[in-house]
């Protein structure tokens, strides 16, 4: 798996270079589907769409949003290792397909997954750094917790349990390659667009890169755990 899916190399000027894997992840509520649909906009880039068994909430449409499924589906699928990745998250399963991913990046496009935190240490333990990992930190629990309730899909118990769970993946930022605070929507989108290009650039040989390469690379830095 760490072959088919690892993190590209600069290939020979007669194969199409691979894409980048970039996996988006966070606390519940963090605003990851508003963030990531105003980063992709215009980009040909491949969204992976996760599979999961919960119900869809208002105005998620099936094969978009999410490809809703029933347990027994989801359990046969995992039986099979035909995700990248799965985890069950307040009760409910979510996983990646695997052969879509493999698809878009061996015809060059960049790969984008939006999901949950367990999901993504999958993930990184499965190909270490072959994907690019990003955290969605909100500017604080209390901000979390507003934007849980102000969206009042769940009861207030499903609430606590996931700003507890939050308050547990807030802290276990240093497995990701870089932290972007959504506070502000248009500067967070802005970070995004800076991790891809300063990733892009990293595919260039150190001692090849342009100046502007460097200095895309330079940008990126910023955004590493630790680093603000």
């Amino acid at each position: 798996m760490n072959d088919e899916l690892s993190r590209p190399v600069p290939d020979p000027a007669s194969q199409p270079p691979r894409g980048l894997l970039l996996v988006m992840t966070g606390a519940s509520g963090v605003g990851k589907g508003t963030l990531r649909a105003d980063w992709l906009k215009e980009q040909d880039v491949f969204y992976s769409t996760s599979w999961t068994t919960r119900a869809p909430r208002p105005g998620e449409r099936d094969g978009v949003d999410y490809v809703f499924v029933d347990r027994s589906t989801f359990e046969e699928h995992i039986a099979q290792d035909e995700f990248l990745e799965h985890a069950e998250f307040v009760g409910n399963h979510y996983g990646t397909p695997l052969a879509p991913i493999r698809a878009a990046l061996e015809r060059g496009q960049d790969v984008v997954l939006e999901i949950e935190v367990e999901g993504a240490k999958q993930v990184r333990q499965r190909l270490g750094n072959g994907a690019i990992m990003i955290f969605i930190m909100p500017p604080s629990l209390a901000e979390l917790r507003r934007r849980l309730e102000e969206r009042a899909t769940e009861s207030q118990d499903r609430i606590e349990k996931r700003l507890a769970r939050a308050e547990v993946e807030m802290a276990q930022t240093e497995m990701f390659d870089y932290v972007v605070v959504n506070d502000e929507l248009e500067q967070a989108v802005t970070d995004l667009h800076t991790i891809q290009r300063g990733e892009r650039a990293r595919l260039v040989p150190e001692t090849e890169r342009t100046p502007e390469q460097h200095r895309a690379c330079q940008s990126a830095d910023r955004l590493r755990p630790g680093a603000r």
